[in-house]
């Protein structure tokens, strides 16, 4: 039977060194990665590329509301210049520089991460930490006393310590801490997380929002001029439907297994509001709605950044900055590690030892990438939990990465198209993609209180704290409190006081814990060559292992229906002397 062209263009990349350095399959190589396709990778990183386009506009907008670089003359009547019309000139213009530095730095973030950890992760200025670094550390306009350049530098200091910690393996290290019944509800505490940005206004289809007296409620409603929500207007937003619609389509689509269904949904629905005179137009006929559609109508455009780049101030006056520096630190950690570890279960490349191939360049790009984006004027940039939309289409090496990476390079030249994605056509995509992450669930051990209370709370916090990072401490805290008094209890009592089901707890895979697996291969290989022993790769050993574990089970099965002394073909080689048929 005859090859289709893109069963021959996949064969043939797979074969080239192209294919063999992303260890695509049929590449030939060791450990290549099993269902990777040159095409699939290809629309993997269209689709994570369009579930990420909406931070080149959201981040811009949210960081220009520091005030950047632009110098405000207050006056009683107006403190914080909100009505001097040279002030808002000068925003314009830090928007339109903010853009194109946002998708610089995801560009080449998200380069280095498919090059250099060869993982689908797309990278940009994190959502979270770009409304931390605005409204608590330099303030509304300016607003909190720390001036934007000297915020700038404490980013890029905290860049250059996460560099420091990620060569040294303490980021290993802390997540390898991390119990594995948290690491699994952190990939579903993410999916809950993803699917509540999903269903929010200003990042997807404004299903919920907020409420004086329960904080958050049903919505989808239609906004006044101040806002708020018109009396009874609930459920009847013409954008909400519009992303209903839309996650309808997905939704059908996957079930059909309809090749490239989240960018198609997105796409569509996208499309269908960009059309003005509509009540789902992105482009309203007002002052706003007029200005992006004329940046919309420009196609091409680029706009080179003027104001913020290299505009960092190292003169450190008051405690606060060196707090906001080790909050950045610390929320890095968190988010970061738990985003790429979940990412990482959920592609279906994390290895027995709880970590995945590539991690130490993937913390070491993520950590280099922080201050090259304060260079470039922005806050921390971070791994993004949208990366499991590329995923969930097939995703699975650097690939996905480089064709993300190449969008937003080429967005910015058409930046008044790809920043003109509505939410409410990638909300439904955050939604879907949060359900799938969700289903880890099931690995959780709800047997025993010890893991199935800090797992609940892990999955609980990251949604309702709008943090993974607040997620992951409620969850290892209490997992620490909790198993940490039973085992005082039984040192006490000298073993005459635990729990009747304790022998339904987690085990904690000690063995797996070694200097072996956590130590970054060059500290391993400088270790190696001191002693004069030659380095093996944690990764061959393991699949070695892996390999000799099946021969054996083979072979236990082969000799339990009655045969010696043959060959036994296993992963495709003839591994060993296996039986013949007694006959």
């Amino acid at each position: 039977m005859s090859l289709s062209f893109f069963e021959r263009l996949n064969l043939k990349v797979a074969k080239s060194n192209v294919g063999k350095y992303f260890r695509l399959e049929g590449s030939g190589v060791r450990r290549e990665r099993i269902g990777s396709k040159f095409t699939i990778e290809i629309r993997a990183g269209l689709t994570t590329f369009v579930t990420m386009a909406y931070i080149i506009s959201v981040n811009a907008m949210i960081v220009t509301d520091s005030g950047g670089t632009c110098v405000c003359d207050s006056t009683p009547d107006d403190p914080i210049c909100l009505t001097n019309p040279s002030y808002a000139s000068c925003l314009a213009d830090l928007k339109l520089d903010l853009i194109t530095a946002t998708a610089a730095i995801a560009c080449l973030s998200t380069l280095l991460m498919g090059l250099f950890a060869n993982l689908p992760i797309g990278l940009a200025p994190g959502m979270g930490l770009n409304a931390y670094f605005t409204y608590t550390v330099v303030g509304f306009h300016g607003s909190k006393g720390i001036k934007y350049e000297t915020a700038l530098a404490a980013v890029f200091i905290e860049g250059i310590l996460f560099v420091l910690l990620s060569m040294a393996g303490i980021r290993q290290w802390l997540a390898r801490l991390i119990p594995q019944s948290i690491k699994v509800a952190s990939g579903a505490g993410i999916g809950l997380y993803l699917c509540f940005i999903g269903m929010q206004r200003s990042a997807g289809i404004g299903l919920v929002g907020g409420d004086d007296a329960t904080l958050v409620s049903l919505q989808g409603c239609i906004l006044d001029a101040a806002g708020k929500c018109e009396p009874g207007s609930h459920m009847r937003s013409p954008t909400t439907w519009m992303g209903i619609f839309g996650l309808v389509v997905i939704a059908v689509c996957l079930q059909f297994r309809v090749r490239g269904a989240m960018l198609f949904g997105i796409l569509l629905v996208s499309v269908l509001s960009w059309f003005r005179g509509t009540s789902i137009t992105y482009f309203p006929r007002t002052e706003n709605g007029d200005a992006m559609f004329e940046y919309f109508r420009k196609v091409v455009s680029f706009h080179p950044i003027k104001s913020t780049l290299g505009k960092m101030d190292f003169t450190f006056e008051g405690s606060e900055i060196i707090v906001a520096m080790i909050t950045f630190l610390y929320v890095d950690i968190m988010d970061t590690t738990g985003t790429l570890y979940s990412m990482a279960k959920f592609g279906g490349y994390m290895a027995r030892n709880g970590d995945f191939e590539g991690s130490s360049a993937a913390f070491l790009c993520d950590a280099a990438s922080i201050s090259v984006g304060a260079f470039f004027g922005l806050p921390p940039v971070t791994a993004y939990i949208e990366s499991g939309a590329g995923i969930s289409e097939g995703g699975k090496t650097g690939l996905t990465s480089l064709m993300t990476a190449l969008l937003f390079f080429i967005s910015l030249f058409f930046s008044p198209i790809f920043a003109s994605f509505p939410p409410w056509a990638t909300g439904p995509a955050l939604i879907v993609v949060g359900s799938m992450m969700a289903k880890s669930v099931r690995a959780i051990n709800w047997d025993y209180i010890g893991d199935a209370v800090p797992a609940f709370l892990t999955i609980a916090l990251m949604p309702l704290t709008y943090s993974i990072s607040y997620g992951l401490i409620a969850g290892i805290g209490t997992y620490a409190a909790i198993n940490g008094v039973v085992w005082v209890l039984k040192l006490v009592s000298g073993g005459r006081i635990v729990p009747d089901d304790r022998d339904l707890r987690e085990p904690w895979n000690t063995e797996e814990f070694t200097l072996e697996n956590v130590l970054p291969g060059w500290v391993q290989r400088l270790i190696c060559r001191a002693r004069g022993l030659p380095y093996v790769d944690p990764f061959d050993k393991m699949e070695e292992e892996d390999r000799v574990a099946r021969e054996q089970e083979a072979l236990k099965m082969m000799k339990g229906q009655g045969f010696s002394d043959a060959k036994i073909e296993v992963d495709g080689q003839d591994s060993f002397d296996g039986p013949k048929h007694e006959t």
